[in-house]
């Protein structure tokens, strides 16, 4: 039997809702993403793993720093000189912002360090593991300025080119298929959006709107498992063939609340006829920082009692807290937000104090984050708080969205 784990979306670099370490002079956040990955490394070390596919998406930046790549590096070296093979795919975050520029995982090629592939451009690879050999067709991110040429989209619309880039990459996959060894285990990895797939707390981290893939093309039954990077959320699809994202490592922001957050191990039966090779794959969570949103009625005498009182009904030790309060307008200057923070003071970090103020058209904001929007969320956000008419909303943000098409079509 061969065992492979397959994980993605790292983020090395995310400090939202941290502080900065005085003894390090480096964000707390790291340490949570970075005790991911360590549990990652001393699973597969542990556990007889034969492949580690990692499917993109190391850092946050396309630029990562010294200290990221560093830390990065360590746990890939032990998984290296623990003889355990590690494939690494390119996502969107990995590529850089010129097509001539390395990748942020391209220094594991260029050093040929033992026991590492990386996939930077689309590519049929033959991984030699302990149990035999396997077939990885690997699909990274790709990026429009490479496919396409400027005489190609100089005249088309972002949803045009899109579609001009999921023709190129649909004819590359069946043509790759067609030369598979039907003999042997194959896997496909892909840094994509699918057309089945749900999104989450990717949505805060992107500009414009991605290409997006047929599931029928990606759920190809020449294939035994499909591993995926690129959405945050945890999802997969059983039939006709496992195509399965395991989500972000960590959590990233509220969009996450809730969610378990890990990597699938993945056992094939190398001897089996194609399509009976997977004889399993199952989710194994990682120890993550909770996100918690505790909403509060406090329409009461003591309102600032009323959400002391949810506040302590909650588990907000460790965690990263926001809270929504409900009051109405008469009694809003009785809630004191000096003694809610003192009642928050087992929490990891307070992301958020608001009060949502009855018969006003608008929240009152305290202290907030706003991780969570796009760039195109936030502008709506303000213009419906400056009272814009419809009509040049409408305008303003159809300019909006021409000036993020242009600066993805440069990438």
């Amino acid at each position: 039997m061969m065992r492979i784990l397959h994980f993605a979306d790292l983020h090395l670099g995310v400090e939202s809702y941290g502080r900065i370490d005085p003894a390090t002079g480096l964000s707390t956040r790291l340490g949570d993403f970075l005790a991911a990955l360590d549990e990652v490394v001393d699973y597969a070390l542990n556990n007889e793993v034969d492949l580690v596919l990692f499917c993109g998406d190391a850092y946050k930046s396309r630029d990562p720093s010294q200290t990221y790549q560093r830390e990065f590096a360590k746990r890939i070296r032990q998984l290296s000189v623990g003889d355990v093979p590690v494939f690494l795919l390119a996502g969107n975050h990995d590529l850089p912002h010129a097509v001539g520029r390395a990748t942020a995982v391209e220094i594991f090629d260029t050093l040929a360090v033992e026991n590492v592939t990386v996939a930077n451009q689309p590519q049929t690879y033959r991984i030699e593991t302990k149990k035999g050999p396997l077939q990885v067709v690997a699909l990274p991110w790709a990026r429009r300025g490479k496919l396409l040429s400027r005489d190609d989209t100089k005249n088309l619309s972002l949803e045009q080119i899109n579609e001009r880039m999921q023709d190129i990459l649909t004819n590359w996959l069946n043509a790759e298929v067609e030369n598979l060894d039907l003999s042997l285990p194959s896997i496909l990895t892909g840094h994509l959006a699918h057309s089945g797939a749900v999104t989450g707390s990717e949505k805060s981290m992107l500009m414009g709107r991605d290409y997006v893939l047929p599931l029928s093309i990606i759920a190809n039954p020449a294939f035994d498992y499909v591993a995926l990077g690129h959405m945050h959320n945890r999802q997969k699809v059983d039939r006709p063939v496992p195509v399965v994202y395991p989500g972000s490592l960590q959590t990233i922001d509220f969009g996450d609340e809730g969610q378990e957050k890990g990597f699938y191990l993945v056992q094939l039966d190398v001897t089996a006829e194609r399509g009976k090779r997977v004889q399993y794959y199952e989710f194994h969570p990682v120890t993550t920082r909770p996100f918690l949103t505790i909403k509060v009625d406090a329409d009461s005498d003591d309102p600032t009692g009323a959400i002391q009182q949810a506040l302590a009904r909650a588990d907000i030790e460790g965690a990263i807290v926001r809270v929504q309060v409900r009051i109405p307008v008469e009694k809003e200057e009785l809630v004191q937000e000096s003694e809610i923070r003192r009642a928050l003071k087992e929490a990891y970090f307070i992301a958020a104090i608001t009060k949502d103020v009855e018969q006003e058209h608008r929240s009152r904001l305290g202290t907030y984050s706003a991780e969570a929007l796009t760039p195109l969320d936030a502008l709506k956000l303000y213009l419906d708080n400056k009272n814009t008419p419809k009509a040049r909303v409408k305008l303003l943000l159809e300019y909006g969205e021409k000036m993020i098409r242009e600066k993805e079509s440069s990438v």
